[in-house]
Order: structure tokens, then C-alpha cells, then sequence
């Protein structure tokens, strides 16, 4: 793996990541990163197979650097597990990085709690662990939450009389739309921080279009993204490790300042070395913000605020 021109990551000793869906793609090369720069990090994986290939992986580049944590977001059972666990641990959380993600499953899927995959994956199970990491985010002096959006919330729409798309599933306008809240997310965790003194910086990035098996897992390799996808790597598509980098400077770029958002540089942000990426005003709405934050509450049963 290699870094962009002129990078270096400073020493992270002493620090503590929390990184989901490290077991591949983009996570798994940030999470990589991060522990070789002397980072704790943990791996919030759903696959106990797949996150052990990311552990021995790790292990041999970063020894003692990492460990692994079982975490299925598709479950908030698992996400208030998971949470339990590292408050019992103690110490604190420098870097929260909600990475993990499902994209447009042919036919519509739920959650274990009924929610529509995508919205439920990729949003509301991030919402929650947030929401029950936070005391140990804020135990942190310098402490980030970075949420992982996608060139796709371009085309996002929140649809709001039907989030969970139970009237008429798409499933490339589903993963927009929990894409497109995931950059809610971060500008509105971003005010609310600036405004009650919390003292976290909220920060949002995405990989272009990174060689991962985001598509595989996804749609599949034999639909048609995935033909389309191969026949244009050449010109947009960038390796995984490459699909890392904005979210390793989202965790590293000591000018971040709350509400960044950290993508490609290259043609229409899909490859590229990182640097700000363009946010698209329907992103920045304050009061969508607040609204799908109330949402996200309701529908998780637990509110995203410090203290009890």
C-alpha cells in the first residue's frame, strides 16, 4: 500500500480508532494506516472470518496494534453489545470512523428492527453507535467522528413520507438517500457540537470510486454497475488503498475545521489524491438536519446528546 505524494502521517501513539467494516476495502486500508502509525485501533467487523483475515493482515504489518471487535449494524442489538463492551474496557475514543456500508441491494432487505437495509446499515446504526460511543469520544483531547458519504449523495433525496422505501423500493435511490444522510449527519453532529461545546470535530469523507467489493457485495458482479464499473476503470475507478486516503485525512489533517468533507481531487472527485470535497447544499439544510437527527432518535429509542 502507499500513501499520496508528500504524505506523513504523524504518530499516532497513544491514540484510539475505532474503525467499521475494517475487515476490506477503504476500512480495512485506513484501519491498516492508522495502526502503522502507531494507533490502538479497533476493528468493528460483522464477519468473524473475514475480520480474523484483517487482524492477521494487520498484525504482521503493525504488531499489537489492532484487535478485533464483532459489530452488525444491521442489528442495533449488536450495536449496544459492542458499545457495552468497549465502555467496560474504559480509556477513551480519538477517532470514530463510520466507514461500514451496503450498496443497492437488487431487492429491498431489512434490518433485524425492520428498517430498510441501506438507511438502517449505513445511517441508523452509525446514528446509534455514536450516539452510545459519545462519552467515550468526548473522553478524548482532540477527539473526531468522521462519517463516510459517497459522490452519490449527489443525486440523494431524503424521502421523507417514505424513508424506509416500503412504497416502491429502488435500490440505487435508497443508497443515495442513506448517503446522502450520512452528510446530514455529519454537518448537523458538526453544529450541535460547535453550539453545546462538545469539543468534537465532525467530519465527513468519501473514496471516489475505489476498487472494493462494495459492488460484489452489493448489486453483484454480474449486474450491470458492475460491467459499466469495469469498462470505465480505467478512466474513474482508483485502487482501494487509493479510496483510503480522503478518510485518513479526515483523521490526520490538522487544519480540519468542523463540517469538512475530504474527497479526490481528480475528475468529478472520482480518483485522485484527497482534499475538500464539494458538499451539495441539500447536505447543509439546518433544518433537515434537525429533522432527520429527531428521526434517527425515534428510531433508534436513544438520544445522541452528552451525558445521561
Amino acid at each position: 500500500m502507499s500513501l499520496w505524494p508528500g504524505t506523513q502521517i504523524p504518530s499516532l501513539s497513544g491514540q484510539t480508532i475505532v474503525v467499521t467494516g475494517a475487515n476490506s476495502g477503504i476500512g480495512y486500508y485506513a484501519a491498516l494506516e492508522f495502526a502503522q502509525a502507531g494507533a490502538e485501533v479497533v476493528l468493528a467487523c460483522r464477519s468473524a472470518e473475514r475480520g480474523a483475515q484483517a487482524l492477521a493482515g494487520i498484525e504482521e504489518a503493525a504488531p499489537g496494534r489492532a484487535r478485533l471487535e464483532m459489530l452488525d449494524l444491521s442489528d442495533l442489538a449488536s450495536v449496544h453489545e459492542f458499545a457495552a463492551r468497549l465502555k467496560a474496557r474504559g480509556g477513551k475514543i480519538d477517532i470514530l470512523l463510520n466507514n461500514a456500508g451496503v450498496m443497492a441491494p437488487p431487492a429491498r432487505q431489512t434490518t433485524a428492527q425492520g428498517f430498510e437495509l441501506q438507511l438502517g446499515v449505513n445511517f441508523l446504526g452509525h446514528f446509534l453507535l455514536t450516539a452510545l460511543l459519545l462519552e467515550l469520544v468526548m473522553s478524548a483531547s482532540a477527539p473526531r467522528i468522521i462519517q463516510v458519504s459517497s459522490v452519490a449523495h449527489r443525486q440523494g433525496r431524503m424521502a421523507w413520507e417514505d424513508l424506509q422505501s416500503e412504497h416502491g423500493y429502488k435500490a440505487w435511490n435508497a443508497y443515495r438517500q442513506s448517503k446522502l444522510a450520512m452528510l446530514i449527519f455529519a454537518q448537523e453532529l458538526s453544529r450541535r457540537s460547535a453550539q453545546g461545546g462538545w469539543g468534537v470535530l465532525s467530519l465527513a469523507a468519501h473514496p471516489g470510486i475505489a476498487a472494493t467489493e462494495l459492488v460484489a457485495n452489493g448489486p453483484g458482479r454480474n449486474s450491470a454497475i458492475a460491467r459499466l464499473q469495469k469498462l470505465a476503470a480505467p478512466f474513474i475507478q482508483q485502487p482501494g488503498d487509493a479510496g483510503a486516503w480522503p478518510l485518513i485525512l479526515a483523521g490526520i489533517d490538522s487544519e480540519a475545521v468542523q463540517g469538512a468533507y475530504y474527497g479526490p481531487q481528480g475528475w468529478q472527485e472520482c480518483r485522485g489524491r484527497p482534499g475538500p470535497g464539494k458538499i451539495e447544499p441539500k447536505a447543509l439544510d439546518a433544518s433537515a438536519g434537525r429533522r432527520l437527527w429527531d428521526i434517527a432518535e425515534q428510531l433508534t429509542g436513544v438520544a445522541l446528546k452528552p451525558g445521561p
